[in-house]
């Protein structure tokens, strides 16, 4: 099998069948990265509000795993390839990993809404780059990550603060 034999028809013409899944692909491992940060931090939350904590990073965690097969299978659609390997996660990530023993809660909250602001920024370029393509399928994905991953923004802001409501 070659290259060509994975190459799905689309449309969308040769520069969006090379630019848009290369962008989805880079999103994809954003993504991921993001996944296990969220996970790492449900695994290691602890103190005074562990258990609303921990279960809000469960329910984000899960809601960023979901997106991962559809960002896949898009860019199988319009005829791109997508991840292949955790390699090649690392290598494409722009989301930073957190490998430290210990973070405080605060401090995890703060990082992940972070880390979610970061991501919405890039499905925005993305969405540009589709919208330059007339890639109408993809940017309406995209649309609904953005929203979901600024409610996590949201919850994860309102959650961190402090002051005499907290």
């Amino acid at each position: 099998m070659t290259k060509v034999d994975l190459q799905s028809p689309t449309d969308l013409g040769a520069n969006a069948n090379r630019d848009v899944p290369a962008a989805l692909r880079a999103l994809l491992a954003d993504v991921f990265a993001l996944y296990l940060k969220t996970k790492n931090f449900h695994w290691h939350v602890s103190g005074r509000h562990f258990r609303d904590y921990h279960l809000l990073l469960d329910e984000q965690a899960e809601q960023i795993f979901a997106m991962t097969d559809d960002i896949a299978e898009r860019a199988r659609k319009i005829g791109g390839t997508t991840l292949r390997s955790i390699g090649q996660i690392a290598r494409e990530q722009r989301i930073l990993d957190n490998d430290a023993d210990y973070v405080d809660p605060q401090d995890m909250l703060a990082e992940l809404r972070s880390d979610n602001q970061q991501l919405t920024r890039e499905m925005r370029r993305v969405h540009e780059l589709c919208d330059e393509y007339s890639d109408v399928a993809t940017a309406s994905l995209l649309e609904n990550w953005i929203d979901e991953t600024e409610r996590r923004v949201w919850f994860l802001y309102e959650t961190g603060r402090s002051g005499p409501n907290a």
